[in-house]
């Protein structure tokens, strides 16, 4: 079975960049649209990982190849944010997940409690702000499943991200992180031989699993804000008084990835230079992995 595990759509909220959010959102793709293009683009399950929300899901609940998942903004004990893709939940687990984001501990005891598939996302961008060295010992104690390949990420990002996992025996997924339809699919998790979800993420766990598809480029990119400002007009006439604007996108995309390098190469550097960890977090691994097992 192939899914790309991390989709976005509508429900995924606002830009929350200054003088965007209360604007423009994230994402202008419907629910049923991505369902659609998802299985056009070959994708034989099919998951939407909006930012805290699992509210595009509702429209999709009955289709058999669905499965409900988000992608959640967690507060790292260093103060700094980061990305936890959670998969195959439930509301009832969606609405703990939200009430614990800001708790690491008490959430990563919650996950592995209900044996959830879980992953940090995109652990070589800055897209969440800044990054400590100590948010990498509890992503390497702490997190079972690294993304490897991000269809919006430079491969410099992915191969950072797929030798830190290789080297620590994390599990390996991909998804595009789709945020406009041109990306959507093209990035992708597969386990041969997997009939169903569950069968999907135990196949993951026990190692069959392959990370395949696009990596990020700048083109990807710009065609991608582009597409979100043609969407942001459509949706609010008014914002074409400053569509001139637009023309800007390539400049602005090109300042994003020149910041995303930088970032990157810093933190792959500290990491495989072998950078003092500040702390040894093992202690609370030994807490969580009695519950990772199933």
């Amino acid at each position: 079975m192939r899914c790309d595990l991390h989709v976005h759509t509508i429900a995924s909220g606002m830009f929350n960049l200054p003088g965007l959010s209360r604007v423009c959102r994230e994402c202008y793709c419907q629910p049923e649209d991505v369902y659609n293009l998802l299985g056009r683009r070959g994708m034989t399950l099919i998951t939407l990982t909006d930012h805290d929300s699992i509210e595009a899901a509702e429209v999709l609940r009955s289709r058999p190849d669905f499965f409900l998942s988000e992608e959640v903004t967690v507060q790292m004990p260093s103060g700094t944010e980061a990305h936890l893709g959670v998969y195959n939940l439930t509301e009832r687990d969606h609405i703990e997940i939200q009430r614990l984001r800001n708790d690491l501990i008490a959430l990563l005891m919650y996950l592995k409690e209900r044996k959830l598939f879980f992953s940090v996302n995109h652990m070589f961008s800055g897209l969440t702000g800044p990054r400590e060295a100590e948010d990498f010992d509890w992503f390497e104690s702490c997190i079972p499943a690294y993304e490897t390949r991000n269809g919006q990420m430079q491969r410099k990002a992915n191969e950072g991200a797929a030798n830190l996992a290789a080297r620590l025996g994390k599990i390996a997924i991909a998804g595009s992180d789709s945020h406009a339809p041109g990306s959507a699919g093209l990035t992708y998790t597969e386990v041969p031989g997997a009939r169903t979800a569950s069968e999907f993420f135990a196949g993951l766990r026990a190692g069959r699993g392959h990370v395949a598809g696009a990596h990020g480029t700048y083109a990807q990119l710009t065609a991608d804000v582009l597409s979100i400002a043609t969407s942001l007009f459509a949706d609010k006439p008014w914002t074409l008084a400053v569509s001139p604007l637009a023309l800007l996108a390539p400049i602005f995309t090109w300042g994003h990835w020149m910041r995303e390098l930088h970032f990157c190469k810093k933190w792959r550097a500290a990491l495989e230079n072998g950078a003092p960890r500040k702390r040894d977090l093992r202690g609370i691994d030994s807490r969580l992995e009695a519950n990772w097992a199933g």
